[in-house]
């Protein structure tokens, strides 16, 4: 459940972006819309509690096993969320975004009044469904707002709204690493504070307006209607599934494309699993119920930080085309060595620090990713392969967690976990730096055949 807050709400952003051609108010009406749904977002990111999840499900509170914890109970997420993720991509755009957003806000209630009242295993595994049910449903809070603003008014609703779940995150992190440290707060105490707010969220989406067009679902291009179906205007089911399938072949066979998105998915993979399970290892290192833990405030400083790489994205200058693939290859590389001296090194500071070194790296490589892909492509397609991108991610997800973590699988302890994931990123380091190569040696060689060519034209 502890999943990558700030990035997985990018990946569910980008997906949301396929929902953007919608019916917009007048411009000057663009504030309260957008004024809503930051203080929603602001409300549903503010969960102090959610840095000390793994403390808490192994305290006194739930009396869980590790074994429990990471080979039973997380993985159901990780299960959910793939499910979920289509099935709600399609009714966001039929219900036109504020009914999922509602949805998403209850979800968030029911998994945090369970996790403060529900006991034994079961429930807690029905807990993290409601969870995946709330992370899924996030692209219909990213999508909402292009529902109910003009087109030049993208860019400014849409740092809004991404600022405003990253404060939220970072403010909750901190507030719960004060409660913890400082004022001797319980974990449950914590749990009843992300309660309250995601129910503020809550009651805040009630007063969202509601749209009144979406891009499939209720709105046909005029190409698209016949003779008897203008008086209805409901598009044909199938149309939505073959446009989708159409611009999917568009998007994908562009080679450089691909390849940013073969990195994006599996990267994405990795990124995830080390994420969710770093908590169970710094219990390893040191265990919350002997010492201090920090896990709110390393939380806090790894996403600050990893803004601040994001932002100085904007300043780098380098022939992405020619060296993309190579610094991919170096900096896959580098996160390889942060998640294997995370795991070997039994000081909980070491942990900590590479923690956040691996958070930095990888969301500047996904915003290099992020732009590389969008430079090439329409709004419709640049959400439609993120989309995609963060589906195969999943899904390469759930594989793993099926061989590696889960009980039925082969049930691994976290540190042998994390030896694989080290070497996961290993070996896509490997094959970018190959690939990388090859690139760069067509690159230097193309100059010298028009060059011959030239020349035996002339002769």
């Amino acid at each position: 459940m502890d999943v990558p807050g700030p990035v997985t709400r990018r990946a569910a952003a980008a997906a949301a972006t396929m929902l953007l051609r919608t019916a917009r108010v007048p411009r000057e009406c663009w504030f309260v819309p957008t004024a809503l749904l930051c203080a929603y977002g602001f409300f549903a990111s503010l969960r102090p509690s959610e840095p000390f999840l793994t403390p808490y499900l192994l305290g006194p509170d739930k009396n869980l096993t590790e074994g429990e914890v990471f080979n039973e109970i997380y993985p159901v997420w990780t299960y959910s969320y793939l499910v979920l993720l289509f099935p709600v991509f399609l009714a966001t755009d039929f219900l036109r975004y504020k009914p999922v957003v509602l949805l998403q806000g209850l979800s968030l209630i029911v998994t945090w009044f369970m996790l403060l009242y529900a006991q034994g295993l079961l429930a807690i595994q029905f807990l993290e469904f409601f969870y995946g049910i709330g992370t899924a449903t996030e692209i219909a809070y990213y999508s909402y707002i292009y529902s109910v603003v003009d087109l030049s008014m993208y860019q400014k609703v849409t740092s809004y709204c991404r600022s405003a779940t990253l404060v939220g995150f970072t403010v909750g992190s901190v507030l719960g690493q004060i409660l913890v440290s400082v004022a001797g707060w319980s974990l449950f105490s914590l749990n009843v504070i992300s309660l309250t707010c995601v129910s503020v969220a809550f009651a805040v989406a009630w007063f969202l307006p509601m749209p009144q067009k979406s891009l499939f679902f209720h709105h046909v291009p005029p190409s698209c209607r016949g003779a008897n179906d203008v008086k209805e205007s409901k598009p044909d089911r199938l149309l939505v599934l073959k446009v989708l399938w159409n611009d999917f072949l568009v998007c994908y066979s562009s080679r450089p494309l691909l390849c940013w998105s073969v990195w994006w998915a599996l990267s994405t993979c990795g990124y995830f699993q080390v994420v969710n399970y770093a908590q169970g290892l710094w219990e390893q290192v040191m265990p919350s119920r002997h010492a201090a833990i920090y896990n709110g405030g390393v939380e806090a400083v790894s996403t600050l930080l990893g803004a601040v790489a994001v932002f100085a994205v904007g300043y780098i200058k380098i022939s992405w085309s020619t060296w993309g693939e190579l610094t991919l290859s170096l900096f896959s590389l580098l996160i390889a060595a942060a998640v294997y001296i995370m795991n070997t090194v039994g000081n909980i500071w070491v942990c900590y620090a590479s923690y956040v070194v691996f958070r930095i790296i990888y969301m500047l490589l996904i915003t290099i990713a992020t732009f590389q892909i969008a430079a090439n492509l329409s709004m419709e397609r640049y959400a439609l392969v993120f989309g995609v991108n963060t589906f195969i991610a999943l899904a390469l997800q759930t594989l793993l967690t099926l061989i590696v973590v889960d009980a039925s699988g082969l049930g691994l302890e976290i540190t042998t976990q994390f030896f694989i994931y080290a070497g996961y990123f290993a070996l896509i380091a490997v094959v970018f730096l190959s690939n990388g190569a090859v690139n760069i040696l067509k690159k230097y060689r193309k100059p010298e055949d028009p060059e011959s060519s030239s020349q035996v034209t002339t002769s």
